[in-house]
């Protein structure tokens, strides 16, 4: 009788663990199997640093980019102060103003002296050196009807300028071309403030009927 065959140890699967096979497939492709198998430090410590880095750019840019506008802001610059522009002369500008075409020189003409029989003359003139609130309210809304001018007579239409008008002008503006005439041409008188002008108009409100020379000898 011949001898019982051992079977072979291969054949049987439960003989062979899982571990085992993990390190002959290791084995055969030439590496060695990650015993660790979990994250390193050093991987999140970059990542934690260069994620610190971008914020800060990311904050840097925000707060000194402006808008990526280079006249905004320079970290290069040589430090070259900047310097306000001076304030303008009332006078230069009430004369600018003046002299525009269609506005206070058709009528009263360059020398402000008018015209005899029809347009009133800014030199010498009572109504120009006199109450700043006639003046303003004049300026503002227009004048209409008979005035007396220097102990002439005269009876014509001047329009408004101030805000709301045809010329639109503001309160700098109005404040400006009356200082220029109450100091033009021999005229000696103060300037006219804007907040003077503004607290005019604003008592005044939307009012758009001309004065009357009658209406304004009432007022103080």
């Amino acid at each position: 009788m011949s001898a019982q065959s051992q079977p072979d140890p291969r054949a049987d699967a439960s003989a062979v663990s899982d571990e085992t096979l993990m390190a002959s497939h290791a084995k055969l492709l030439g590496q060695q199997p990650d015993e660790k198998g979990r994250y390193r430090l050093m991987p999140l410590n970059l990542l934690f640093i260069f994620s610190g880095m971008i914020f800060f750019g990311g904050t840097y840019l925000g707060r000194f980019s402006g808008y990526f506008n280079p006249g905004v802001f320079n970290e290069y610059s040589t430090g070259t102060a900047v310097v306000a522009a001076a304030p303008l002369d009332p006078i230069v500008v009430g004369k600018k103003l003046y002299l525009t075409p269609g506005a206070c020189v058709t009528c009263h003409q360059p020398n402000g002296a008018g015209l005899p029989g029809a347009f009133p003359p800014l030199v010498n003139s009572e109504w120009v050196t006199g109450s700043e609130e006639r003046l303003i309210r004049v300026a503002l809304h227009g004048l209409q009807g008979p005035i007396k001018v220097a102990g002439v007579d005269y009876n014509s239409a001047m329009p408004g300028f101030g805000q709301g008008t045809g010329f639109n002008w503001s309160d700098d503006k109005i404040a400006a071309v009356l200082t220029y005439i109450r100091q033009e041409w021999g005229n000696k008188a103060g300037p006219i403030a804007v907040e003077k002008v503004t607290a005019v108009r604003t008592k005044e409100g939307a009012r758009s009927a001309a004065w009357t020379a009658a209406d304004l000898e009432k007022l103080p």
